[in-house]
């Protein structure tokens, strides 16, 4: 038995001790999670089925972590990755489950948050709706590289599964789009290049859009979502994966003017995707943000479509909605927060407008649920739950919640 580090902690299992168990079930961080009498084991890239062997290296107070040794008995939904580095990259979780499985695990596990914070049965997730495409989708990477040091080969890429500073040489990436694909030698030779001129460790930029595949941080660049174009920073927050994007905008949209409500407010609008998307098919649309900038490319944006009826403000955190003129009862508000979700002051913001309905769009279906409570107790009801699948291959899963306002 090999020597347990320093911290290793006494529990269940020696450090390095093998075991086998079946798994029965995927963690939201995609690891598999098998049962010993009791005791849980969590084992990354081992799937639902398989009974396996794998190699204790962490104790908990209730479960263990183990790396996987051996894969016993197979499971019929394996396939096999098509990145040579799957399974140390830290990138992609599911490149070895078929992409039908992926959907529906990542279903259940948006079910799995809403039944254990929002009661068994009381809500049904609709089935998560793929990707069209499921590897080459992805239009912005952002590889790194650290600080240089004698010794020390360059590598730049990502993080490795399970390590906090070790990184991962990535010289193409299957998720990342072909023109991604095409350029990053280039990038790649010009830092190897360089590397002396660093003085610390940097992040480099490949981003697919109108424009190609811009790699300037400053560089504004141009999308199009259905027919509405975009522009904004390259450096800026955009969704990206432009195969699913018109599909998830479209159902925002479809999912804002349901009820036939005449105001639509976007109180996380960034440049203005859905806002403006959605915005232009109601008889006025504000859209807020705190960023001074991002407000300013979305009234751009607005002017490039020749969109008049949106209109965008810079909003203090504190009185987001206070000059707002929109009716309540005829208004709808989306939101699209930061993965941690909506803070408490937001909230409290968003229930004293009170607005009909509420789209909320979320990267982190942990965070909506457990805001979803608040919606639930602030008098509001959920009527769709739809899971959008904007990243195959990884853990992650965008869900959009309708709710509607009750008023007796």
């Amino acid at each position: 038995m090999a020597k347990a580090p320093r911290g290793f902690r006494e529990g269940k299992y020696s450090y390095h001790e093998e075991v086998d168990v079946t798994i029965d079930n995927l963690t939201n961080l995609g690891q598999g999670v098998g049962r010993i009498d009791g005791w849980v084991l969590m084992v990354p890239f081992a799937l639902p089925g398989e009974k396996v062997r794998a190699r204790v290296f962490r104790n908990h107070a209730n479960y263990s972590d183990a790396d996987l040794v051996e894969i016993l008995e197979e499971s019929p939904d394996r396939v096999d990755p098509r990145c040579k580095l799957f399974g140390k990259c830290g990138g992609c979780q599911y490149q070895n489950l078929n992409y039908e499985k992926q959907l529906a695990y990542k279903t259940q596990q948006v079910q799995g948050l809403v039944d254990r914070q929002l009661g068994v049965d009381s809500y049904t997730v609709l089935p998560a709706i793929g990707s069209p495409k499921e590897y080459g989708y992805r239009s912005k990477i952002t590889p790194h590289f650290q600080k240089p040091m004698d010794g020390r080969d360059l590598k730049i890429g990502f993080l490795e599964v399970g390590r906090r500073n070790r990184l991962v040489d990535v010289a193409q990436c299957p998720i990342a789009t072909e023109a991604i694909n095409e350029t990053l030698p280039v990038v790649r030779k010009n830092v190897l290049s360089n590397f002396k001129n660093y003085k610390n460790g940097a992040t480099v930029l490949l981003r697919d859009v109108q424009e190609g595949v811009i790699t300037d941080f400053k560089s504004i660049v141009t999308e199009v979502v259905g027919d509405v174009v975009f522009r904004f920073k390259a450096s800026e927050f955009f969704q990206n994966n432009p195969f699913i994007l018109p599909i998830l905008a479209e159902h925002v949209f479809q999912q804002a003017q349901a009820a036939g409500v005449s105001y639509l407010l976007d109180a996380y609008c960034g440049s203005g995707l859905f806002a403006l998307y959605a915005g232009r098919h109601f008889d006025e649309a504000v859209g807020i943000e705190i960023s001074e900038k991002s407000v300013e490319y979305a009234q751009n944006n607005a002017n490039i479509n020749g969109i008049k009826n949106c209109s965008f403000q810079v909003g203090d955190a504190a009185h987001l909605f206070q000059e707002i003129a929109f009716p309540a009862e005829e208004s709808v508000v989306i939101i699209d927060p930061p993965r941690k979700g909506c803070s408490e002051e937001f909230l409290e913001q968003l229930f004293a407008f009170d607005p009909a309905r509420v789209v909320y769009v979320s990267c982190d279906p942990a965070t909506q649920v457990r805001d979803l409570t608040k919606f639930v107790e602030a008098g509001y009801e959920l009527a769709m739950l739809q899971p959008f699948d904007l990243f195959p291959q990884t853990r992650h899963i965008e869900n959009v919640a309708t709710l509607v306002r009750v008023r007796k």
